[in-house]
């Protein structure tokens, strides 16, 4: 165990990743924390968004920590971007648990360092204070730019949800010879060229649109 800018050999060091989904790679934060001097087995990872708290590892990595303990994490907004929510965690890991924080990548975001020195306390709470502000209006403005690319999709006409499933030109014919039960499911969909779901999706919303009210979902003989 190193001194200085690790940790002392009695101090218990846990790293905390996240990402905001399941999409995202987490090696870069993962590669950071154990280049840091964390091993895989006390790295705790969530693949959710950081709007809130509300996550398994971090709660489960909360459960474990004891006073002295350090948390290492590679960026602030890896900890969450809800402004409020950050600065309360950090001081409830800090305060209540009696626990420290590392940010690599923001030397002053260390509360080792900071704790004995009013100046250097001062400094690292008015930059958490910035970096939190920061990182939930980055959240916001995201959604906001997502929200406008929406619209203007919209306002052009594009459709943002699932394409529209078109009919076969030959629909109607095959359609009525299987519900007459004349031709089999399964020779119905050969001769549209459709698959199972999408045909039984057509059939559903041609009977709906025929009988004017919604038609709950019956399975016919030749449905197997």
């Amino acid at each position: 165990n190193r001194k200085g800018d690790i940790y002392m050999p009695e101090t218990r060091v846990h790293g905390y990743v996240r990402v905001s989904s399941k999409e995202q790679n987490e090696a870069r934060q993962i590669a950071a924390i154990k280049e840091f001097g964390v091993s895989d087995r006390d790295i705790y990872i969530d693949k959710i968004s950081g709007k809130d708290f509300d996550r398994p590892e971090y709660n489960r990595l909360l459960n474990v920590i004891r006073q002295g303990d350090l948390i290492v994490i590679l960026s602030l907004d890896r900890l969450g971007r809800n402004y409020t929510e950050v600065q309360k965690q950090w001081r409830y890991i800090v305060n209540e648990l009696g626990a420290d924080i590392k940010v690599l990548d923001i030397p002053l975001l260390d509360t080792r360092t900071a704790a004995g020195d009013l100046d250097t306390r001062f400094i690292s709470d008015l930059v958490l204070q910035i970096l939190s502000y920061v990182s939930q209006k980055e959240r916001e403005n995201i959604r906001e730019r997502q929200a406008q690319g929406i619209a203007r999709a919209k306002a052009q006409g594009k459709n943002m949800g699932r394409p529209k499933i078109e009919y076969p030109s030959n629909w109607d014919e095959i359609y009525t010879l299987w519900d007459r039960q004349e031709i089999t499911a399964k020779e119905a969909m050969e001769q549209t060229g459709l698959k199972r779901n999408t045909f039984y999706k057509l059939a559903r919303n041609r009977r709906e649109a025929t009988s004017g009210f919604s038609i709950p979902k019956k399975k016919r003989m030749d449905e197997k």
